[in-house]
């Protein structure tokens, strides 16, 4: 199987549809060298899961061309039961990203409350009081807990039914129970869970086999392909972000025979020992800014819990310094919460419709 995962990779005479297939998996793999090519503290920011949204989605409009370019194949056994099986697990995903809206609405409330931090400790406004030091802890405290309340699974965010789809209009939804998931496609429930969606999409996803590959002309590998950079994508995502019922025991099989599997099994790895470190063990996600607002949170809590006022010229320096941290975290939550939001909507609508455009010519494939 390997020689036949090189054959449609690259090969010295190859056909047209053998150069394109190539240039898919190279595309794939530039994209995540790059990504694999960042610092640690680059590594789960916030810009960094940005240039993660934008490579899947360029690997999935090259996916979508090489379909469309081979719908006859596509829509006939045995390659029509792996895009099927694709667009099965591109459904689940949907609940995924949803799950990431209501993580980012958990972020926009610990931004609230460090902005009353900042607003309270504000020195260019006024010598920092003894009553702005109590109104600044209060804050502080107030963020801990929430942060502390946000690792129980049943958050309050995941029952408010937000979507990145159509509003809650559906007839469908009268068929509904309460606390059920309405759809796949639409907010999570209650009982859902992260973890075991992730397990869901990750069964039985297996690099293909030898006769597979030659009865689908390869295209089964760019099929697998997608399927590996969707699980990896959405493991991503539930690492990085909160979300209810977080868990990354996730199996990757992925050879690095793949010239992208390299990249992506290397980017596992660090995020993998990421989640082990000390500090971030217990973390409600792995973005470098939960981070940043964490080590920012306890070093202000440190530091006014033992300031005296007046404030020694020492004490006044270490919290400005504080202070400085922390504008500086506010200023990029304001900043890119916003556009990392809109991308994430974006790939969403991007999944559906290649979905829906997909299960239209695997229909008609079978008439």
């Amino acid at each position: 199987m390997r020689e036949q995962v090189h054959s449609v990779e690259g090969h010295h005479d190859s056909s047209a549809e053998e150069l394109e297939l190539e240039s898919f998996h190279r595309q794939i793999a530039d994209h995540f060298n790059a990504l694999s090519a960042v610092a640690d503290d680059e590594l789960l920011s916030i810009a960094w899961i940005q240039k993660l949204l934008y490579a899947f989605v360029c690997c999935q409009e090259e996916f979508r061309a090489i379909l469309l370019k081979d719908k006859a194949l596509v829509s006939k056994p045995p390659l029509d039961r792996f895009v099927a099986e694709f667009f099965e697990r591109s459904l689940k995903a949907l609940d995924m990203f949803n799950a990431t809206r209501d993580g980012i609405e958990k972020i926009r409330l610990w931004q609230k409350h460090l902005e009353i931090v900042q607003c309270a400790l504000d020195s260019h406004k006024r010598t920092i009081s003894e009553g702005q030091s109590r109104r600044a802890r209060k804050a502080l405290m107030d963020l801990a807990l929430t942060m502390l309340d946000e690792k129980d699974s049943g958050s309050v965010f995941s029952q408010r039914n937000r979507s990145f789809g159509r509003h809650n209009t559906s007839k469908d939804h009268h068929h509904c129970l309460p606390g059920h998931s309405r759809s796949l496609s639409w907010s999570v429930s209650r009982s859902w869970s992260a973890a075991k969606q992730l397990q869901s999409i990750a069964n039985s996803l297996a690099p293909p086999r030898g006769n597979d590959i030659a009865a689908t002309n390869g295209l089964v590998v760019p099929v697998f392909a997608m399927n590996s950079l969707l699980l990896f994508v959405l493991w991503t995502l539930v690492a990085a972000i909160p979300c209810q019922d977080r868990g990354l025991n996730v199996h990757f099989s992925i050879l690095r025979q793949f010239s992208w599997g390299v990249p992506l099994l290397s980017l596992h790895e660090r995020i993998t020992e990421e989640s082990k470190k000390r500090e971030r063990r217990n973390s409600n996600g792995l973005l470098y800014e939960i981070y940043l607002i964490d080590k920012c949170a306890r070093q202000l809590t440190d530091l006014l819990d033992v300031a005296q006022f007046p404030l020694p010229e020492e004490q006044k320096i270490e919290l400005e310094h504080g202070i400085q941290e922390l504008t500086l975290v506010c200023e990029v939550l304001k900043n890119e919460l916003d556009p990392l939001e809109r991308q994430l909507r974006e790939v969403f609508r991007s999944i559906m419709n290649m979905r829906t455009e997909g299960l239209e010519f695997l229909g008609s494939g079978s008439e």
